[in-house]
């Protein structure tokens, strides 16, 4: 039970058992602690602030990491995928365009099967390191990259949304 110093009452409120006596300040004010407990309160503040930051920034890689592990793994797959339906097209090609076009399109199968096991092999860190260093070199292509990709997926997100509204 609660006990309310200022009035010498006793309240029902909850469980806890707290005594409240509120010390007044200057100008009337209340004010809840001492000059030198006040800095010692907020420096663990502080410090309870930065830790709980830590934990919830440590938490929020762990989950990015995940994130790009797995799409690591979808993005190798669908690599794996797209060389195999090249390498079956190329017989296709053999028996209808003729046997060069088909040599194009193994090279090509075995170009995307390469990529896809440099991916498999390659760390998350390691791709943004990649990544990073391609910007720098060449920061022009990578912004048409970007813009290229983001015009992609405003038509995919675009056409997604007006398909919604047809049905």
């Amino acid at each position: 039970m609660a006990n309310d110093t200022t009035t010498g009452t006793t309240s029902g409120a909850g469980p806890l058992d707290v005594e409240f006596t509120p010390e007044q300040g200057k100008g009337g004010q209340f004010i809840g602690a001492t000059a030198d407990r006040e800095g010692e309160g907020k420096r663990s503040a502080r410090e309870l602030v930065s830790a709980e930051a830590g934990k919830i920034g440590g938490q929020a890689g762990d989950k990015l990491r995940a994130f790009a592990d797995d799409g690591k793994t979808r993005a190798s797959s669908a690599l794996d995928d797209v060389a195999k339906m090249i390498s079956d097209a190329a017989g296709t090609l053999d028996d209808k365009v003729g046997a060069q076009f088909g040599g194009y399109a193994r090279s090509a199968s075995t170009a995307v099967a390469d990529f896809s096991e440099k991916l498999k092999a390659k760390d998350v860190d390691d791709l943004v390191a990649d990544a990073r260093e391609f910007v720098k070199k060449s920061p022009g292509v990578a912004i048409g990259a970007a813009a290229a990709v983001g015009f992609l997926l405003a038509r995919v997100l675009r056409s997604g949304v007006d398909a919604n509204r047809d049905a």
